[in-house]
Formats: structure tokens, C-alpha cells, sequence
């Protein structure tokens, strides 16, 4: 695990290895719980997508509808980010990311408070996570990926455009944005 005290994770799991190929145990409640991360995952998604960078975010669910997820890419790979949008928060606008792949088997921990996107970097990534709840229309959020506010630094060229949905080409920018959410005393820190 890293950072203990942040509230963005990035969790590498152990695999345990031979000729026969490997074993990784994804996720147990009593051990998530002994490093902080203590929700009740209730939705599993998955997504495909098929041309390299495709991005999708930066998206959240306003209260009382907020989710933790729990991201991992199980084909392919992304750049998975979480940008901190929690009213008072030192770090308010700040973002976080890590490259998450079938190989190397990460996972990001994104709480409450944290608007989330990532975008492929290459074609046929499929990218599965849970969330502690269930998907709320009318709780759906957004903020511009490319928000100059946020400053994402996307692994993508200047010369590459990368595609969108409808929502997130009209997604509002951050200064537009009236945060719903509370800080909790934990800034964002580094993905160790």
C-alpha cells in the first residue's frame, strides 16, 4: 500500500508466482480495512475501450449518492487519475496519477471527494472497479479533463486528440464548480 494517510491509494497487490502462471488475491474487506480503506463495495463495472487514448472523466457522484471506487485495468493499459474536489481542502484542484495495466495488476483507491477519469494508452483496454454505491442519475457529475485550473498531465500528444463522450466535452471547469463535498482533515498526498 502507499501513502497511509492519503486518501487517494494506489495498491499493489502481491502475485504469487510459478510455471503454471500467477495468483493475485484483488480484494478482501479485513485487509483493505487494516489501511483505512473501510466502505462496502455494492456495484461492479466494466468498460471497454476500443481505440487507444479514449478518455473517460473527470466524473463523481454527489451526496448523499458519493462513491468510493476501486479501480483496476484487466487488459491493456491507462493512466488513472483523482483530482481532489473537497471544499476547504489544502490540496483543493490537486490531482494524483498512476499508470494501471493488466501487467503490472494496481489498483487506485479513489474516495468520496475525488473526481475520477483515466484514458487509454492503448486500444482494447478494458478497465473493471467497484464503487460502494450504485450509479445515481440524478447525482452525476463532472469537471473538464482538461481543465487548466487541474493541470492534468495526460500522456498524451499535442498532435493527438483523444475521444470523448458527448458529457465530457461540455463537463463544467472547476472554477464553475460549487463542491458538495466536506474535507476531512486529509490532504492529498504522492502515489508512492
Amino acid at each position: 500500500m502507499a501513502n497511509a494517510y492519503s486518501p487517494v491509494r494506489l495498491i499493489v497487490p502481491k502475485r504469487f508466482s510459478d510455471d503454471r502462471g500467477w495468483f493475485m488475491e484483488v480484494y478482501a474487506k479485513p485487509t483493505f480495512a487494516k489501511f483505512g480503506i473501510d466502505c462496502s463495495f455494492v456495484q461492479d463495472n466494466h468498460s471497454l475501450s476500443v481505440p487507444a487514448f479514449t478518455l473517460r472523466g473527470l466524473h463523481f457522484q454527489t451526496p448523499p449518492r458519493g462513491q468510493d471506487k476501486l479501480v483496476r485495468c484487466i487488459r491493456g493499459r491507462i493512466f488513472d487519475v483523482a483530482v481532489d474536489i473537497r471544499k476547504g481542502s489544502p490540496t483543493y484542484g490537486q490531482w494524483v496519477g498512476a499508470e494501471l495495466s493488466a501487467e503490472n495488476g494496481w489498483h487506485l483507491f479513489i474516495p468520496i471527494g475525488f473526481a475520477h477519469g483515466f484514458v487509454t494508452l492503448e486500444d482494447n483496454c478494458e478497465v473493471i472497479y467497484k464503487c460502494s454505491d450504485t450509479y445515481s442519475p440524478e447525482s452525476d457529475g463532472g469537471i473538464r479533463w482538461d481543465d487548466p485550473l487541474i493541470g492534468i498531465n495526460w500522456p498524451i500528444s499535442a498532435s493527438t486528440v483523444p475521444r470523448l463522450s458527448a458529457k465530457d466535452t461540455i463537463q463544467p471547469l472547476l472554477a464553475d464548480f460549487d463542491s458538495p463535498f466536506p474535507y476531512d482533515g486529509r490532504p492529498l498526498a504522492p502515489l508512492a
